[in-house]
């Protein structure tokens, strides 16, 4: 690769405030950055993220691509959501979207072009360690989006440019003003998951396989059996939840387990949620040996959530076992379990059990 295309970088661009403040930032670091907007959803048809990623890269003299990739993210991210809630389990469709769709799809028009680095508007740095990279937190906690890449494979990771790791949101937009990018500077924040930023259960509702499975009134039980009042459906509900439930018992209650075979939910007092192992499925690590012999290794299930001291070993079917040192609460099914050494991202996997 010449020193040309050494400098080249393939920036995926969203419209919005972090990857926009992540391509000045590339150019004032010497790089000849090349945008990419992907097309994956589109709410009410909106393309006003279109129109300012492509206003951007004019003002900054950038080339800028769009590639429409509504069709895969249509089946393998919101077909997947929807069919994660009708099996009863809490999906994970950012964790999937960055691993095994956003970055690789990345990577592959790169290559396409002939370009070796890659880069997005994600709070996360990376280390080198032994010879193999990992992801680590940005520096600014709030915006800290490591929880989500724990798939990322190792060819993808050491093309990765990361220039926000180092930056605040705070500082972001700051910097956007200071360079005249006033509406880059005052954009809001995105809110949960892309396709249904509010309530899940809304989207939920008009998606066709959703109404294909026409799915009926159910039933809330106790830890004991007990019917306590009917439910709107088991896919509604997701473990640990409080708020939403639509009953009033005069105490605390969570949502501990979900049937939906029999569409039943059943709910408990907060202990009796506490789980101390998880199983996991579709796991990966960076180095194994460090996954599954390390010491002080820390298990989040939550972007946000605290972190869980755990000890890791693999089953003989394949899975990994994890072991809570102290117990966790709403742990569910499909979610996502990703894996700490100290500020090292090493690894994670699929939740398929738990006890």
């Amino acid at each position: 690769m010449n020193s040309q295309k050494s400098k080249q970088v393939l920036l995926g661009m969203s419209g919005g405030t972090d990857s926009s403040v992540s391509a000045m930032l590339l150019q004032q670091a010497g790089y000849e950055v090349i945008g990419v907007t992907f097309r994956f959803y589109e709410l009410d048809d909106s393309q006003i993220y279109l129109e300012d990623a492509r206003e951007l890269a004019q003002r900054l003299g950038m080339q800028h691509l769009v590639y429409d990739a509504r069709d895969v993210f249509q089946k393998e991210i919101v077909d997947y959501f929807v069919h994660e809630y009708l099996a009863g389990r809490t999906p994970v469709p950012c964790t999937l979207c960055n691993n095994y769709l956003k970055w690789p799809l990345l990577a592959r028009i790169a290559d396409e072009m002939g370009i070796y680095h890659i880069a997005t508007g994600h709070y996360v740095r990376k280390a080198k360690v032994e010879g193999k990279y990992y992801i680590i937190p940005g520096v600014d906690p709030d915006k800290d989006q490591s929880f989500f890449l724990w798939g990322v494979p190792q060819e993808l990771l050491q093309r990765m440019v990361l220039p926000m790791g180092e930056v605040t949101k705070t500082w972001a937009r700051a910097f956007a003003a200071e360079q005249g990018f006033m509406k880059v500077s005052t954009k809001k924040d995105s809110l949960g998951v892309c396709f249904c930023p509010m309530d899940y259960r809304s989207f939920l509702a008009k998606h066709p396989i959703y109404q294909d499975a026409q799915i009926k009134q159910g039933r809330f039980l106790d830890v004991d059996g007990h019917f306590i009042a009917s439910n709107e459906g088991y896919p509604f509900y997701t473990i640990g939840q409080r708020r939403g439930l639509g009953i009033d018992l005069n105490r605390a209650v969570f949502v501990k387990e979900i049937n939906p075979v029999t569409n039943e939910v059943v709910l408990g007092d907060l202990k009796s949620l506490e789980k101390q192992t998880m199983w996991l499925k579709d796991w990966h690590a960076i180095d194994e040996q460090r996954l599954l012999a390390g010491e002080d290794i820390i298990v989040k299930i939550r972007y946000r959530k605290q972190l869980n001291h755990c000890k890791v070993t693999q089953m003989p079917d394949g899975l990994l076992c994890v072991t809570l040192h102290e117990p966790l609460t709403a742990v569910a099914n499909g979610q996502a379990a990703a894996f700490y050494q100290g500020e090292l991202l090493i690894g994670g996997g699929i939740i398929v059990a738990s006890e």
